[in-house]
Formats: structure tokens, sequence, C-alpha cells
């Protein structure tokens, strides 16, 4: 008998909840240049009941010098607050797609100190194919108090990557797509170099989900095999910039695998530095 994972919720689920009291839902919809799609213009056009959306642009730390990168808890727990969300609320984040931007959310939530998250299956587009209610309207959410406990052993500086790398003490796990992870195809950000960090295993992002869907515990116990990830060993996880790294994170989390962490640089940082270890081909 197959099963789900408990981090992901089904649409009937949600709706059986929208309204009720410390319940939030998240569009945590973000883009590459290549989907061709405007994660706001979309919220706007309509999104779930009762959704606030969640931008991942805005809500990062913008000195780093890095696309989105993870803010300082003080200020994400302002933001969540500002937003109307506390850490002690059942929040659901989804994105279009239905695995793509949202894990990313769903991670930053649980390690702030969030702990009851999930994920949407099927995400927007999923909603609309059932014919499921839209708002087009910003919701009013009162302002709420969201204290923060910061898990910052879950993430992964430059420095302990260089030394993961080095000394190859946790796993790494990769979730761009194949072309760039063996460098036969160029990065979409400019500057950067292609392939991959020596030791790392590819698991494209768009691999954990089929139509929108979550693949069952099974299927990904399977998939991590299959790429010769030793789930009894760490991981860390990393992708183009920290968003989809995410995914292999819920996965991970999805088969009772507690001991991994993500890259929050990701080959943003890595690959477009010059004192970087990089190999290219296959695994």
């Amino acid at each position: 008998m197959s099963s789900k994972s408990r981090f992901v919720v089904s649409p009937d689920w949600v709706a059986e909840r929208l309204g009720s009291p410390g319940f939030a839902v998240v569009d945590a919809s973000w883009y590459l240049p290549a989907h061709q799609r405007d994660a706001k213009a979309e919220y706007a056009a309509g999104h779930l009941p009762g959704a606030v959306f969640f931008d991942q642009d805005e809500i990062a730390d913008k000195e780093s010098g890095l696309p989105h990168t993870l803010p300082a808890p003080e200020f994400f727990a302002a933001e969540m607050g500002r937003l109307g969300i506390g850490e002690g609320d059942t929040i659901v984040v989804y994105d279009g797609p239905g695995f793509f931007a949202a894990p990313r959310v769903w991670w930053m939530l649980r390690i702030m100190g969030a702990e009851d998250v999930y994920a949407l299956d099927g995400g927007l587009d999923g909603w609309k194919a059932e014919s499921r209610p839209l708002e087009t309207e910003t919701p009013a959410r009162p302002a709420k108090t969201f204290i923060p406990a910061f898990r910052d052993e879950r993430v992964t500086s430059f420095e302990a990557m260089r030394d993961i790398v080095g000394s190859g003490k946790r796993q790494i796990a990769d979730a761009r797509g194949a072309g760039r992870f063996e460098a036969v195809e160029p990065e979409p950000r400019p500057g950067m170099r292609s392939g991959h960090m020596p030791g790392a295993r590819n698991l494209p992002a768009g691999s954990f989900s089929k139509d929108g869907k979550f693949k069952t515990v099974e299927e990904l116990r399977a998939m991590f095999d299959e790429a010769g990830i030793d789930l009894d060993r760490p991981v860390v996880t990393s992708c183009g910039s920290g968003v989809t790294a995410a995914i292999i994170t819920l996965a991970l989390e999805s088969v009772g695998h507690a001991d991994n962490t993500l890259y929050d640089g990701s080959w943003s940082e890595w690959g477009s530095r010059d004192d970087t270890a990089i190999v290219t081909g296959k695994a």
C-alpha cells in the first residue's frame, strides 16, 4: 500500500479548514524567467480563499548579494506577523504547479519555529483544474506575533559547504536539471560556471512530482536509492539559488530522514566563485 508524505495535504483537506481560526494559507509562488509566469499577477487574478502572498524576493536578506537568501529570524518573524501568521498556526503553502517554490517557504517556516506546516498537493493549478473557489482581493488578516526559534543547524554556509566537499562528511543532493549538473547546458544566471560539486548526486527537482502531485513515500525512497543517496547518512541539499533544494528536503523529511541541511547559497554562490572545485559530466 502506497503512502503520501505527512507534510503534503489534499485540496479537500484544505477546503474543510478554510476560514478556521489559527489556519493560514500562503501563496509561495515564485518563478524563473523561463516559466513565463508572473507570481504576483496570478495571485491578483485569483488565489485560494484567504491566502496571503509570500514574496520570496522581498522576505530575504538583500545584503547578501545572492538571490532570495534566508533573512534574519527577527525580520522573517516581523513579516509573518504582518501577514497575520503566528508560529503556532496550522499553515499550508502552495505555488502554481504544485512543487516548485512552495517547499522553500515550507522549509523556511519550519526552521524559523513553525511546526504545523504543510504543502498543497497539486498547487494552484490543480485547485483551478477542479473548479474550486478563488478570491481576487487581498485578505485582511489581523496582525499576529510570530515568535522565531531559528534552527541554524539546518542551514549550511559556504564555509561549511567547502568543508563538506573536501571531507565527504555529508552527501550532497543537487536539485538542478541534469543538463546544468553535467555542464552540457549553461547556467541561467550570467557569470557562473557549469557543473557540480565533487561528490554531488543529481536529483532534479521536477522528478519528485507528477502532474503537480508529490510522489509517494515508497517512490521517494526508490529515487534516493537510485541516485546513490544513503538515507542512513547525513545529506545537504543544493540547487541553483536555494529554492528547489527544499523539494529534496521535503522528500527527505517525508521518508523520515531528519539529518539534513540546506546550502542556502547553492550554485549561485558556489558556481560564481573562482576558488571552488567543480566537476562536469555525470556523477
